[in-house]
């Protein structure tokens, strides 16, 4: 009977990677200099020799598999949740494990190697995800509960109902001093020039509440004009709903090859 431990296994698994990793970076740098990494272009890559490119893009050197599947499953809920990427997602569990994220005009797909194909914004916005979580030093961040999209019935009509609350009331306030100020100037004796100053005042408070007012009622109708966009997205990304866009590569949980999938025309 073996006395192994059974962590050592894991814990030769990540000394073997780490080393990986570090030739990796070694031979990547001992071609390129410390400029040619703030500047990675065409003509960088062309000075990386056989050796770097080898050692850098070794799959061994890099999270991968199963493991890379949950650490960007996680990671890109997070970031759903904080509202920094608008998307769907899903674990589609077929051979191999991969997550789908599609949105209203485009989906990404993630394979287990660290491939992401796709089409649209959310291409963009999951690569950075698989790339970090690929290192061993990134630490990806639990994401709450409540991670998902609203439902577009859970979209409210305004955020800043408060503030706008606080404006009306400071406009009334300016408003009716501005009208007092007015009807003072008027009824009250004396000379012209003295009446002048109040009435004038008076002038200025009912046009700086009118600009509140109108400032108000502005912030409300963009506020609305926003959330009824938002639902649209989220009904057109099909949001808590059995079913997806129509250009999603997935039919019944599974794959479907890229020719029979219809593109999403520009601008929906």
């Amino acid at each position: 009977m073996s006395d192994a431990n059974p962590s050592s296994g894991s814990e030769a698994a990540d000394s073997a990677r780490g080393e990986r990793r570090g030739k990796a970076e070694r031979a990547a740098s001992a071609e390129l200099s410390e400029g040619d990494f703030e500047s990675f272009g065409p003509r960088e890559m062309e000075k990386l020799g056989l050796e770097g490119w080898e050692a850098a893009f070794d799959h061994d050197s890099w999270i991968t598999g199963e493991e890379l599947i949950d650490r960007v499953e996680r990671d890109l809920q997070r970031r759903i949740a904080y509202r920094d990427v608008f998307a769907v997602l899903e674990r589609l569990e077929e051979d191999e494990p991969h997550l789908l994220a599609y949105s209203d005009e485009g989906y990404a797909i993630v394979y287990p190697d660290g491939a992401v194909e796709g089409t649209g914004t959310v291409v963009r916005d999951v690569k950075p995800s698989v790339a970090l979580c690929s290192m061993d030093d990134y630490e990806v961040e639990e994401p709450p509960e409540d991670w998902e999209l609203p439902s577009p019935e859970e979209v409210p009509e305004g955020t800043g109902d408060l503030g706008n609350k606080m404006l009306q009331v400071l406009a009334f306030g300016l408003g009716l001093s501005g009208l007092g100020m007015i009807l003072a100037s008027v009824f009250s004796g004396g000379a012209i020039g003295t009446r002048l100053i109040p009435f004038v005042l008076g002038g200025i408070f009912l046009v700086g509440s009118l600009f509140l007012f109108i400032t108000v009622a502005n912030a409300r109708l963009s506020d609305r004009f926003r959330a009824v966009e938002y639902r649209d997205r989220l009904r057109a990304a099909h949001v808590h709903s059995p079913e997806r866009p129509e250009f999603v590569p997935v039919e019944g949980g599974k794959l479907v090859p890229m020719e029979a999938v219809s593109e999403p025309e520009e601008g929906e």
